[in-house]
């Protein structure tokens, strides 16, 4: 399962497609330089609870690190796992 990202201008998300299906999606805007704010985060009802999600914000921090971003989450979703991971938190803003 890959993890697929699209960006746009001031906008992107981070996707997981399964079987030509929309499983899981978050999204955030760029703000200014070097930031980014996820605010959205959505998993298929089928798929949630598997941890679809939390690969997505994953995802986000590992883009945040090699692109020198810092993150702001205002997905409850995305909050919710910077809280409980004290090792990501480092790209927090």
């Amino acid at each position: 399962m890959d993890i697929q990202h699209q960006s746009e201008d001031r906008k992107g998300a981070f996707y997981i497609e399964i079987n030509g299906e929309n499983a899981a999606k978050m999204t955030y805007s760029k703000a200014g330089t070097g930031l980014i704010i996820i605010d959205h985060t959505e998993v298929s009802d089928q798929l949630r609870g598997t941890g679809l999600g939390e690969k997505l914000v994953l995802e986000a921090v590992d883009f945040a690190r090699k692109n020198n971003f810092k993150i702001i989450a205002l997905c409850p979703f995305a909050k919710s796992v910077f809280d409980k991971t004290e090792e990501i938190k480092d790209v927090l803003k």
